[in-house]
């Protein structure tokens, strides 16, 4: 059964009352004398601070975006585009590119409604577009046989990530080699370490390639079926390194390692480099209906890269975002969601480059940027759960319990780093309405660390929020197809990212009480967690960023300017 989120006149003036309210320096003692109203039922299956559950904000839109959201239409394109190794302006990321714009343009997106446009931004690469054709590592043991340990022959084939990002063509034999210390030259050294760490030395020493086993810490298999002892990691190597260098997995080495005395091992590579190639942004705009009224036409803005070949990282990104903007239009033109004041943007391309691209090109100027990436991952497959990657908050300086860094690891950031805003509130309160409405979505919040499209638009000083699943012990190697990724994950996921898109394109008055109330909850979470931990600094950093944060909702809920939303301190 789904929840439906109503609205109703003593919601209404409820709201009106509490914009009164919060217009003075009244906050904290309007919530005291108001408790029983807000305390929200548990939200135990969201690791993070609770919101308050009064149906607006986020919650207008849940319903209706989880009845339009066609999972299995996602997951058609998660699977075309898991078919492919796609790294930058390579085929693979032209056939994706391609399929996008196809199934844009059905939607609604080919110039018949000038509320809807698709671009393609072409820009020229600085590199060769590099693109896999095959390749094979293969053992001759002591006794003459000959085993095939890794090959790949067609884009989707598992081993294709045997060769790194950069790779060139190739095909060299040697003797097997398992130290640098003893490496000889015409030797193929085989190693755990990565092939960053290397192979310039191999170089220097002789070796006519580098065999790496290398994988992450968090890529060990959580169940104990060690399933990562099959697996090979996706990496990259500069053009520059000038030999030939492949990954194989844990299992491969061993083997290798057993070969005996005389045994030989063989690279066979075949790349191709395409000089001068172009590289594609595709962006899908909804242009708000306050566009071309004002003098700055506001607009939020979700990036998922193509490029990288898992179906996780990020083939899931890449068809949860498509769908969703798809669902989205077929919601606005049933009439079942009004059309936002703000333009909604949406940008599929290489990493970080995409929303870089797009930002130069656009005359939109973004107030919100959401980065979709890794939205589908199995919890039973891959271990890992729905997360909200928060911008820059005093819990990136210090995290203190609820708050919890995953083995990514805490990104570098000051305390100038910290810009204010609310949008991590409406995107928690957005996580949580779909975790009501799907039966507790396990989901939790995290302080930020970095790593995707997020940060561009932080660079710049527009609030970001990350929403992807973590840890995936699958992540970036050849385990992460298309048997890890969970259609109903990709659904909750897109559905929790478009309904915060929404909340900022179209935020209202009657959204304060239950934003201004969500914030408070956190502030009083965060406060007593520096409080219990000796930590009066803390406590102060986070009474000042929600009271910061408090205003930057006024300010957008009643559309007033900042200044005007900023209360007087005690």
């Amino acid at each position: 059964m789904t929840k439906h989120f109503g609205f109703s006149a003593t919601l209404f003036f409820g709201a009106l009352a509490l914009v009164s309210a919060c217009q003075s320096d009244g906050i904290e003692d309007y919530l005291d004398a108001n408790k029983a109203n807000f305390a929200p039922p548990s939200q135990d299956w969201h690791q993070g601070p609770e919101v308050d559950l009064d149906g607006q904000g986020p919650a207008r839109y849940v319903p209706d975006l989880l009845r339009h959201f066609d999972a299995e239409r996602a997951m058609e394109t998660v699977r075309l585009v898991d078919g492919y190794y796609r790294a930058p302006g390579n085929d693979g990321y032209n056939v994706v590119i391609d399929h996008l714009r196809a199934r844009l343009q059905v939607a609604g997106f080919d110039g018949s409604d000038g509320r809807l446009t698709l671009q393609e931004i072409r820009t020229p690469m600085s590199e060769p577009a590099w693109t896999p054709l095959a390749g094979l590592v293969s053992l001759r043991d002591s006794s003459g046989a000959q085993v095939v340990l890794h090959r790949f022959e067609k884009p989707g084939d598992h081993d294709r990530t045997m060769l790194p990002v950069g790779a060139a063509s190739c095909d060299v034999s040697g003797p097997l080699c398992f130290s640098l210390d003893t490496l000889e030259p015409g030797d193929i050294l085989i190693t755990e370490a990565s092939l960053g760490q290397v192979g310039g030395r191999a170089k220097q020493r002789g070796a006519v390639a580098v065999l790496s086993s290398s994988l992450m810490p968090f890529n060990e298999d959580p169940t104990g079926a060690e399933r990562h002892m099959g697996a090979l990691q996706y990496t990259s190597i500069p053009a520059s390194l000038g030999l030939p260098a492949a990954q194989i997995s844990p299992m491969s080495r061993l083997r290798l390692e057993s070969a005996g005395e005389g045994a030989t091992v063989r690279l066979l590579a075949r790349t191709r480099l395409d000089v001068g190639a172009t590289l594609r942004t595709l962006v899908a705009t909804i242009y708000g209906t306050d566009y071309g009224s004002g003098e700055v036409d506001e607009c939020v803005a979700s990036a998922a890269h193509v490029q990288e070949p898992g179906a996780n990282d990020n083939a899931s990104g890449v068809g949860g975002l498509l769908e969703g903007a798809v669902a989205l239009v077929g919601a606005l033109k049933a009439e079942t969601i009004e059309w936002p004041r703000r333009s909604l943007v949406f940008v599929w391309g290489d990493e970080y480059g995409q929303t870089e691209t797009w930002i130069a090109d656009t005359k939109l100027k973004p107030v919100a940027g959401i980065s979709s990436d890794m939205v589908g991952n199995s919890l039973a497959a891959t271990g890992a759960r729905a997360l909200l990657e928060r911008g820059p908050d005093p819990g990136a300086l210090l995290p203190l319990a609820p708050d919890e860094h995953t083995p990514w690891g805490a990104g570098e950031v000051e305390a100038s780093d910290l810009h204010p805003n609310g949008l991590a509130v409406i995107a928690r309160c957005a996580m949580v309405d779909v975790g009501l409405a799907e039966g507790e979505w396990v989901s939790a919040d995290h302080p930020w660390e970095g790593g995707s499209d997020h940060d561009v638009f932080l660079d710049r000083g527009i609030p970001a929020v990350l929403f992807w699943h973590f840890t995936d012990f699958a992540y970036h190697t050849s385990l992460d197809r298309i048997d890890m990724v969970d259609a109903s994950e990709i659904k909750r996921t897109e559905v929790a990212v478009l309904a915060t898109m929404l909340a900022i394109a179209d935020p209202r008055p009657t959204d304060l009480r239950r934003y201004v109330t969500s914030n408070e909850l956190e502030r009083r979470l965060r406060v007593d967690a520096a409080t219990a931990a000796g930590d009066a600094d803390n406590a102060e950093a986070w009474n000042q960023w929600c009271r910061s944060a408090a205003a930057w909702l006024r300010a957008e809920c009643l559309n007033i300017p900042l200044e005007e939303a900023t209360l007087p301190t005690k």
